[in-house]
């Protein structure tokens, strides 16, 4: 799985607070990711249907649908496609002790193990959504974590404190040249 998915997933988490379009460069600065990397996994989200592009000044991406209908499934067939993690070589027709193609009529045990892994993996994958992620967040940073997060993307120029931490953003303050950087 890419790290493209973890990226899509946050974002998808972080538009669940969000008052409205939210930049990919704001996504990426809130993320500390790279921003041309951000936006492709943006791009993907939206031709999946899970995000909308809103032109203009105030622009950026929305949830196109509620975050209880956005699988985290769907993010990761979104910018990972659908093809299945393992897929079979038939390594066994190989060697000096090669297996006949014609005796090779069903899948080896080996794929078979890989196959069942997929299916779980894949029905997991598909029992969580975003609401439910979202919903984690704030279990695990407090209840008022996404608010937080609402705010700070509301409101350029705030440094947001980590999530843990339970403060509100605040106005970054200019270092002077001649002062000495903390």
């Amino acid at each position: 799985m890419s790290g493209g998915v973890e990226w899509a997933l946050h974002c998808c988490v972080v538009l669940t607070a969000a008052e409205g379009p939210v930049s990919a460069a704001r996504l990426a600065e809130l993320h500390d990711v790279s921003p041309s990397y951000l936006a492709k996994q943006l791009q993907a989200l939206s031709r999946a249907g899970l995000v909308q592009s809103v032109q203009g000044k105030a622009g950026g991406y929305v949830l196109t649908r509620s975050p209880a209908l956005i699988t985290v499934l769907d993010v990761v067939e979104a910018v990972d496609g659908p093809k299945p993690a393992f897929v079979c070589t038939e390594i066994r027709q190989r060697g000096p002790m090669a297996t006949p193609p014609e005796a090779c009529t069903a899948p080896c045990a080996i794929s078979r193990a890989m196959a069942r892994a997929e299916t779980a993996w894949r029905e997991t994958l598909r029992s969580i959504t975003v609401a439910d992620l979202a919903t984690d967040v704030t279990s695990d940073y407090g209840p008022g974590a996404l608010a937080r997060i609402s705010t700070w993307l509301d409101t350029p120029g705030t440094q947001a404190p980590p999530l843990g931490t339970g403060g509100a953003p605040t106005a970054e303050v200019p270092q002077r040249s001649d002062q000495p950087q903390a």
